[in-house]
């Protein structure tokens, strides 16, 4: 913010941005009305309940303060003096406005309280909102297995909501105990539930195995728990297959239901990601044989210091009952093409290979940004994505204004769209066509491009080249990059 919009706002009596002190005095008085009352007077919400409608701007009042209360150097240099920083929890501030101000000490959570029991219940709206948008797209029919991942600082975000996802697919319910520890399970009977058990592929990224090993064997458990109950198949999928994979494989059913994997200890990421940054890949099966060879360490509640096992056979039995993928975005700060540890993670195109009839799973992202928490389409997310950043000149001119370092993020974009291309094939055409016009056709934004960073403009053109080559940009012949 510039010094002289700086100095007109107004400041409390510790010297912060805060609430003015003549403004307040005159609220007293009656004489004054707050701009949102005028404001509502002349729309549709003037006939609002009036004091809910106070507690809400009061609310946000507050949370304006907050956000312009920024102490961090001011906490900084108390640190450094070697004077007491109030801490506090980290967060998106959005979905928990507790983590500001900013300039606290930051602590996360106990990794043994999740899922919290607000967890639980925005998991249960997302798991209904999922499970109806695919049956009403597959004819009726409930999906059988979803094949999802869970990432770490997500779930230190959202107190374990993805986690809880995991329990409400197959019908089982986290209890805390009287320390507030969740390490308890009941099963909720069919007659609650309302739906069969959908049994799950759970793959867990190597932060989340470093901070939650506990919660994975306790998701081992809820599932394995569903496994046993003696319930028809039809309405419990989990028992269903696993019973089959038991037979297949001559194992116990307990062991044929491991449902939990993710990398070996110390390892990270299936380096799908690398392979498509670095265009190091020859076809696609390369990079699915990388996904299977790394992400196939099963954990097992039975064997709890055992850490990862390799269980590549059960992996890709389980896999190949998937009819759905599914990942969650809740931060409205990273999306689908930000970072390439979604697509690095995204089964979909592994999962048609695996199955004997070839078709592909449904794909869907779960927004949970906002508290209406949205499910989408794999294919929508990604054009919804390339419309408000790639494609959005708010974006990328802002981007233009950071010079060298902003036009490698938009070529990393770029570079991650095809990413997606290449794991799931759910970016359309017109996505390259309408990049490529943006920053390659404009002769313009193509010098721009190429004098502020040279060396990620030639990557961008050859971004371009190895979609048009590996078949995922159908280039119009007139149009294609030259």
């Amino acid at each position: 913010m510039p010094v002289c919009q700086r100095a007109a706002l107004p400041t409390g009596l510790d010297g912060r941005i805060g609430t003015n002190f003549l403004t307040t005095l005159v609220k007293f008085t009656g004489l004054y009305v707050d701009p949102w009352v005028r404001a509502l007077q002349s729309s549709e919400f003037r006939s609002a309940d009036r004091l809910q409608l106070v507690e809400l701007f009061k609310y946000l009042e507050f949370c304006l303060e907050q956000v312009v209360k920024d102490n961090e150097l001011g906490a900084l240099t108390e640190a450094l003096n070697g004077q007491y920083t109030e801490p506090g929890p980290g967060g998106d501030p959005i979905r928990n406005p507790s983590v500001l101000p900013t300039g606290k000490n930051i602590h996360a959570l106990d990794p043994q309280s999740i899922p919290t029991q607000a967890a639980l219940k925005s998991a249960r709206l997302i798991v209904e909102r999922l499970l109806d948008r695919e049956k009403d797209n597959n004819g009726g029919k409930w999906p059988e297995t979803i094949a999802l991942v869970l990432w770490g600082t997500d779930n230190i975000k959202t107190y374990g909501e993805s986690l809880a996802q995991v329990m409400m697919m197959v019908g089982v319910k986290p209890v805390a105990d009287s320390l507030g520890r969740v390490n308890k399970l009941e099963v909720i009977p069919l007659e609650e539930l309302g739906r069969p058990r959908v049994d799950v592929v759970v793959n867990c990224s190597g932060v989340f195995r470093d901070l939650f090993v506990n919660q994975m064997l306790l998701l081992d458990r809820a599932i394995k728990l569903a496994a046993e109950q003696d319930e028809p198949d039809e309405m419990n999928f989990v028992r269903k297959h696993a019973k089959q994979q038991a037979a297949e494989m001559g194992m116990s059913l307990r062991d044929a239901a491991t449902r939990v994997f993710s990398n070996s200890s110390g390892s990270y990421s299936s380096n799908v990601n690398l392979a498509v940054e670095n265009s190091s890949w020859s076809d696609e099966s390369q990079l699915q044989e990388m996904y299977l060879k790394r992400k196939s360490f099963a954990f097992n509640s039975d064997r709890p210091g055992a850490g990862g096992e390799e269980g590549r056979d059960i992996f890709e039995r389980a896999l190949k009952t998937v009819d759905v993928t599914f990942q969650n975005l809740d931060s409205s700060e990273i999306s689908l093409t930000d970072v390439s540890h979604y697509f690095d993670s995204d089964p979909t195109k592994l999962v048609q290979g695996l199955r004997t009839d070839g078709k592909a799973p449904s794909s869907y992202i779960a927004d949970t940004t906002t508290a209406n928490a949205q499910v989408r389409t794999l294919g929508e997310t990604v054009r919804l994505d390339a419309r408000t950043k790639l494609l959005n000149p708010k974006w990328y001119e802002g981007m233009m204004s950071s010079g060298y370092e902003g036009v490698r993020e938009i070529q990393k974009r770029l570079t991650n769209t095809m990413g997606w291309s290449a794991t799931s094939g759910q970016v359309d055409n017109w996505v390259y066509d309408e990049a490529n016009s943006t920053f390659i056709e404009d002769p313009e934004m193509a010098a721009r491009l190429m004098e502020a960073n040279p060396n990620s403009f030639r990557k961008l053109v050859a971004t371009f080249l190895e979609a048009n080559g590996r078949g995922y940009w159908e280039a119009d012949p007139e149009k294609g990059v030259e």
